[in-house]
């Protein structure tokens, strides 16, 4: 396997990893001061694999339809994980805006999956792009709350009420970015379900 195809793959195993240390740190012996830290330093480690699973494709000109395929699936797994923890735990943002994201996704994929089965390829569009980077700077704002929260210096309430706000204006721009890759590919996805 190469390096790039690893760095994706990882992502995808550090989703899991993110939900046992945030719902179970207890009985891990980690301290609630030190989790933030934690969670930080594993989302850390999946934005930069993001980052340097591409430049390495591109760079070793090993790009492939696999690693196409996985790149933005891994990205999809690693965020919605970290939002699904979101939802248990002292975060506690409710269940329907993470089926905002999830819904999203999953129409998006299936979409472009459909037209690639049908020979019609959907470009990535940047609302898409813009959608992944707001998601990544919500989940570590949050992130950075529960450091004062963790100390006493941010009670649970204003936790909770910050990143319900948080996430809901990002689930604003991802209701429109789905709206816009749609109507942006309508003529592409007419032609490939017509098939």
């Amino acid at each position: 396997m190469s390096l790039p195809l690893c760095l994706t793959l990882s992502r995808i195993l550090l989703g899991p990893i993110f939900i046992a240390l945030y719902l179970y740190y207890p009985g891990m012996g980690i301290s609630l001061e030190l989790l933030p830290y934690l969670l930080l330093f594993v989302a850390c480690i999946s934005e930069l694999s993001d980052l340097f699973d591409g430049f390495f494709a591109r760079k070793h000109n090993k790009v492939t339809e696999l690693g196409k395929l996985l790149d933005p699936m891994a990205d999809s797994v690693f965020r919605l994980s970290v939002l699904l923890a979101f939802t248990q735990g002292f975060v506690q943002i409710p269940l329907l805006l993470f089926c905002i994201f999830f819904y999203r996704d999953i129409l998006i994929s299936t979409l472009r999956t459909i037209c690639a089965l049908r020979g019609v390829a959907l470009a990535a569009r940047w609302s898409g792009k813009i959608k992944a980077v707001l998601l990544a700077i919500v989940i570590f704002f949050i992130l950075v709350l529960m450091i004062p929260y963790s100390l006493g210096y941010l009670d649970l309430a204003t936790l909770r009420i910050i990143s319900i706000y948080s996430v809901s204006v990002a689930s604003l721009y991802v209701i429109y970015s789905a709206v816009e890759y749609i109507l942006a590919n309508k003529s592409y996805i007419k032609k490939a379900v017509s098939l």
